[in-house]
């Protein structure tokens, strides 16, 4: 049962709760798959990557556009499945303080829906799932791939030791960035640094605009954020990080080749960061997720512009 109390955002009224089997419910929320955005979000720089290096290939007069499709397949699927895992072990180290949170205390495990050690057999089935997707790929990008897993192990405990543990966050979720080049030309060119390092600000930055809804639950409970560490400077902070981001994708992009269709996607791009900044509020915790959600949109614009730049190539 859920806890007493008006229901938080992450409990009801989704497709989890309308269609999928009552026994499935519990899991499928652990694993986030009510809330789809995270998965949109680790999976976006996987296909910012896989563009730039196509773009690469075709440069050298042999893009591989069948082997690019499988790869974003591929890569759709891994998100799925390891976004649900980090969600899983994100709750199962976080359980105590979920359930002193507003928007947290009806997950599954501070409300008794899943045990704990059916949280870790449902961590070891999702494990699995994206095991069989890293074994797709060739050995380059499985071993570019596990060099992730430390940075992905630990986040859950960054919000206990440092300020803005969504600096460790960006490092896990820009991963992506590198696998496009790892696995469809088998290295890790300027471009794919300068691809992630973007990445990682603009997590930060989004991250921070999400944690917002939490500032007030957090500093009761005694966990650290950048919304907490910015406070009222949020805004001046959210100039900087998706101004760099910006910076360094463009040059990303210059070292990919450029191309006018890339500049447009990137100049669309820094629109809506721009334009997120001048919407968000801060201490509006509606606001703060409804910007916080449109950041699918912008790294698809982004996508759709690399993308075809890379097939005009």
């Amino acid at each position: 049962m859920l806890p007493a109390g008006p229901a938080p955002a992450d409990t009801t009224g989704n497709w989890v709760d309308r269609r999928a089997p009552s026994f499935l419910r519990p899991f499928l929320r652990l694993a986030r798959a009510d809330r789809p955005i995270g998965s949109w979000l680790l999976l976006i720089p996987c296909l910012w990557s896989v563009a730039l290096a196509l773009r690469l290939q075709a440069d050298a007069g042999a893009p591989d556009y069948g082997h690019a499709a499988a790869l974003i397949a591929l890569f759709a699927i891994g998100a799925v499945a390891m976004r649900g895992a980090g969600c899983t072990w994100n709750d199962i180290l976080d359980r105590d303080i979920d359930g002193r949170v507003e928007r947290t205390r009806a997950r599954p495990l501070p409300a008794g829906q899943v045990t704990l050690a059916g949280a870790f057999v449902f961590l070891g089935v999702q494990g699995l799932a994206g095991l069989a997707v890293l074994l797709c790929l060739p050995p380059f990008a499985i071993a570019t791939a596990l060099a992730s897993l430390g940075v992905v192990v630990i986040y859950p405990l960054m919000k206990r030791v440092i300020w803005v543990p969504q600096a460790v966050l960006g490092l896990a979720f820009s991963w992506g960035a590198l696998m496009g080049f790892a696995a469809l030309i088998e290295a890790l060119p300027p471009s794919a640094f300068l691809l992630y390092a973007g990445s990682v600000l603009w997590v930060i930055g989004y991250d921070t605009i999400y944690a917002h809804q939490d500032r007030e639950d957090d500093e009761t409970v005694g966990v650290k954020s950048s919304a907490r560490f910015f406070a009222g400077a949020t805004k001046r902070w959210l100039v900087g990080l998706y101004g760099g981001t910006v910076v360094l994708f463009a040059l990303a992009i210059g070292a990919a080749g450029g191309g006018v269709f890339a500049w447009l996607g990137l100049a669309l791009f820094a629109a809506h960061l721009a334009w997120q900044i001048r919407r968000v509020d801060i201490d509006d915790g509606g606001n703060c997720l409804r910007v916080f959600l449109s950041n699918r949109d912008a790294g698809l614009i982004l996508f759709a512009g690399l993308a075809v730049q890379a097939l005009a190539a």
